[in-house]
């Protein structure tokens, strides 16, 4: 067997969260394209694009629409019975959404607190919960968490995503050292400074926008795209001694 024939993806089923645009739908297409099926689930039912550019690749795609700030666990639990109904069995999951709400922390409000930490913590804690037990009954499977840079850092005005995602590196450890003798992979990515939605008002303040380029070697901001060969090996054969790891792609930011 060749190492690159431990890439590919042939017969695997992925479940991408916050599909329908940014890194969740670059991430889809990467996985398409090593030759995964894909569910993509959002909160809006419009994962138009990203199904037309799964499709293109010959592959199938689902499209699930949940709204994870008022998910339940069981509703977590019949999202991943759709996908095995749907797509015949779940291989792989990427919870890859979630939202960013900026305030000082003294200004911050309850809702704007609860809203992130649904989403960002425990619908990842929940919808892996349920994919384990699909993985484990199949004999393994591979979740990918995408934490953040507020994994190893605190920022500023954004207290409820830097908890969020400072928790979402200790689940992955935590569900890593439960799940490694299942023949479950749990690691996570951890994004730099990205084009996407979350840090649009970022690049919009030129004075703001410079600083951190300015501290970013590689002297540019990430883009969905950039993460597509980490996701692809982490959902691969080709880690399968990887457990628990939270792999910064971030230009250099955190080497500064």
């Amino acid at each position: 067997m060749s190492i690159l024939d431990l890439f590919k993806l042939d017969g695997k089923v992925a479940l991408v969260t916050g599909a329908s645009r940014g890194l969740g739908q670059a991430m889809a297409v990467g996985l398409a394209q090593a030759g995964a099926d894909v569910a993509g689930l959002d909160y809006t039912p419009d994962c138009a694009e990203t199904r037309a550019r799964v499709e293109a690749l010959g592959r199938r795609f689902l499209t699930l629409s949940v709204d994870l700030r008022q998910s339940s666990q069981a509703d977590l639990q019949a999202v991943v019975a759709q996908v095995t109904a749907g797509l015949g069995r779940l291989d792989i999951l990427i919870n890859n959404a979630g939202i960013i709400r900026r305030a000082p922390a003294l200004e911050f409000s309850e809702q704007d607190w609860d809203d992130v930490l649904a989403i960002n913590l425990r619908a990842v804690f929940f919808l892996s919960q349920a994919a384990a037990k699909v993985m484990k009954a199949q004999g393994g499977g591979k979740i990918i968490n995408v934490a953040s840079m507020l994994s190893f850092q605190g920022g500023i005005i954004v207290p409820s995503y830097t908890a969020s995602k400072s928790a979402v590196a200790g689940i992955t450890r935590a569900l890593a050292n439960e799940w490694a003798a299942l023949g479950i992979n749990v690691n996570a990515i951890a994004p730099g400074y990205m084009a996407t939605d979350n840090t649009a008002p970022l690049r919009a303040d030129a004075i703001r926008s410079q600083s951190i380029l300015e501290r970013i070697p590689a002297g540019r901001w990430g883009t969905p795209e950039d993460l597509q060969g980490l996701v692809v090996f982490l959902a691969s054969a080709a880690s399968n001694y990887m457990n628990g790891a939270i792999v910064p792609i971030d230009g250099g930011w955190l080497a500064r």
